[in-house]
C-alpha cells in the first residue's frame, strides 16, 4: 500500500456512512438497453462479443412476509461503452446468457456474488466461471469497506444512489429511475474491478 494512503479513511479504517454521504453523487449517464425479446437478446450478445470485463449484478424484488421469495427480475451486464439490462420475466435464463455466465474468459465483476449464483441456480443450473468478487479484491488490498457503495466512495470518491433498493422490480415495463439505478451498479462494478486491480499492481 503506498504512503499516502495510510492515513485515508477506508484504508486505516471503514469510512462512515456520514463520510460516504459528503461525496458528490454520480450514476452511469450512457447508453441502457433493456433486453426483452429473442430479438433482442441476440443483438445484445452480438455487441457484448469481444468484451473481456463486464460489470455484473441482479435485481430482485424484495419480499416482506416471513416465507415469502422471489427468483431473480434482472441481470445487468456493463460493458465500458453501454449497460444491458435482461428482464427474466421475459426471457427466462436463456442459454445464451448460461454461456456467459459460464465462460471462464469472460471477467465478471461484482459484489455478493455467491448470492447471485445461489439465486439464480433457482432458476436455470449453471457453472459460474470467469467471477471476480469485488469484497475478496478490496480485502486483499487492505480496504475496510467492502460494499459497493463504500467502495466506490473510497476508491472512487463518489456515492451512489440506493433509493430504487427495494423498488419493485419484477414490474412488466421498469421506471427510469429503476433502470439508472440497475445500470449504475453494474457500471460501478466494472469501474471499481479497474481501481482495485491497479491498486493492487
Amino acid at each position: 500500500m503506498s504512503e499516502s494512503k495510510t492515513g485515508q479513511p477506508g484504508f486505516s479504517r471503514r469510512m462512515s456512512k456520514d463520510e460516504i454521504n459528503g461525496c458528490p453523487m454520480a450514476q452511469w449517464t450512457g447508453p441502457v438497453t433493456v433486453v426483452r425479446t429473442e430479438t433482442e437478446l441476440t443483438a445484445a450478445m452480438a455487441r457484448l462479443a469481444g468484451h473481456r470485463l463486464l460489470g455484473f449484478d441482479t435485481e430482485t424484488r424484495p419480499a416482506y412476509t416471513k416465507g415469502e421469495s422471489y427468483l431473480p427480475s434482472l441481470l445487468q451486464l456493463a460493458s465500458e461503452t453501454e449497460v444491458f439490462i435482461f428482464q427474466f420475466k421475459h426471457l427466462g435464463l436463456a442459454p445464451p446468457l448460461l454461456e456467459l455466465l459460464a465462460d471462464p474468459a469472460i471477467i465478471k465483476t461484482g459484489v455478493g456474488l455467491d448470492y447471485d449464483f445461489r439465486e439464480l441456480a433457482r432458476m436455470a443450473p449453471f457453472k459460474a466461471a470467469g467471477f471476480v468478487d469485488l469484497a475478496d479484491l478490496a480485502k486483499k488490498a487492505g480496504i475496510k469497506n467492502h460494499g459497493l457503495r463504500g467502495l466506490a466512495a473510497v476508491l472512487l470518491g463518489f456515492r451512489i444512489s440506493k433509493g430504487a433498493q427495494t423498488s419493485n422490480w419484477a414490474k412488466d415495463v421498469l421506471a427510469p429511475h429503476q433502470l439508472q439505478y440497475a445500470a449504475t451498479d453494474a457500471w460501478v462494478g466494472r469501474k471499481l474491478y479497474l481501481a482495485l486491480t491497479k491498486e493492487r499492481a
